[in-house]
């Protein structure tokens, strides 16, 4: 079927499943609306399904088998996806990595690191290798094109928002000339209007979101969620209250934070620095300072002797 090719079945198993899926029904002549008549779940959801996006509950598979007479398939399937799906991320961000496909706003806060799908290969190998050093390059390479495969997140999704800390313009943990081609490619999506960002200064003070980074996704017909994550951990929250609070301390992140055209310049600059080697020139005037004020000082302490 035409309308099937968009599906690549090879690149996983949830990708197969969604395309026989969307083959079975185009088969049956059945629509989205149609093949969901009757469960509890909506259009938006089964397409997702098709495309590999999200997994299949048991008892919409069983629906699907009802309505398609696929005689089980897809119930005795979903078990097999959903273990699949479990080996692509870590199994504590499974969840918002399938929510984010459908969120029709994001919101995010970086502390440290730049976010996963604004990040370049360089960028991601360093997080890997200091994060988990006893990966061997077959899983590393898997990770780097599974980050990268998120691009879309902020390149060509959703409205999003990032506000990220100065520290991160500030403090590479790249080599500068890394360090420039990364800044200067989120410089080039912010351009692109696909997300707004914001800077928080360095000097900012107490604000909001000092724990960790965090992510806030709205939907369009399903309450937001927020998902919050350390180095090993992460946690969906999606208790209405709680959120609230989430949104409304993002709102005060933001308020806190240079505004967007700022903010985009002093990422445009950053860039530019490190291009020209500007950064490393400032770091080795420092430590001559700082050497100079250390030898003053001990010389100092010779002389009160």
């Amino acid at each position: 079927m035409a309308a099937s090719k968009d599906i690549d079945g090879s690149a996983s198993v949830p990708a197969f499943y969604g395309k026989e899926l969307r083959w079975k029904r185009e088969t049956a002549g059945l629509t989205l609306q149609q093949t969901v008549a009757g469960s509890f779940y909506g259009v938006s959801y089964l397409s997702e399904i098709e495309r590999g996006h999200r997994r299949m509950p048991e008892d919409l598979a069983r629906h699907v088998d009802k309505v398609l007479e696929t005689d089980g398939f897809f119930a005795r399937g979903c078990e097999d996806v959903r273990n699949a799906r479990k080996s692509l991320v870590a199994p504590y961000f499974q969840d918002a990595f399938e929510l984010e496909t459908g969120a029709q706003d994001i919101q995010e806060w970086s502390p440290m690191l730049l976010p996963g799908p604004l990040q370049v290969e360089p960028y991601i190998r360093e997080i890997i290798h200091t994060f988990n050093p006893a990966d061997d390059e077959a899983e590393v390479a898997r990770k780097v094109a599974l980050r990268r495969s998120r691009t879309w997140v902020f390149e060509e999704g959703p409205a999003s928002w990032v506000v990220l800390h100065e520290s991160i313009l500030r403090n590479p943990i790249v080599p500068d000339q890394i360090m420039a081609e990364q800044l200067e490619h989120i410089a080039a999506v912010a351009r692109r209007r696909h997300y707004v960002p914001q800077i928080l200064p360095w000097n900012a003070g107490a604000h909001p979101f000092m724990m960790g980074s965090t992510l806030l996704m709205t939907f369009g017909a399903a309450p937001p969620v927020m998902y919050t994550e350390g180095m090993y951990s992460g946690q969906l929250i999606d208790d209405p209250g709680i959120v609230e609070q989430y949104q409304q301390a993002y709102n005060r992140l933001r308020a806190a934070a240079l505004p967007p055209k700022m903010s985009l310049k002093m990422i445009e600059d950053a860039a530019e620095d490190f291009a020209n080697g500007n950064h490393a020139r400032r770091l080795e005037g420092r430590q001559v300072a700082h050497e100079q004020l250390q030898h003053r000082h001990g010389g100092a302490l010779r002389r009160g002797r």
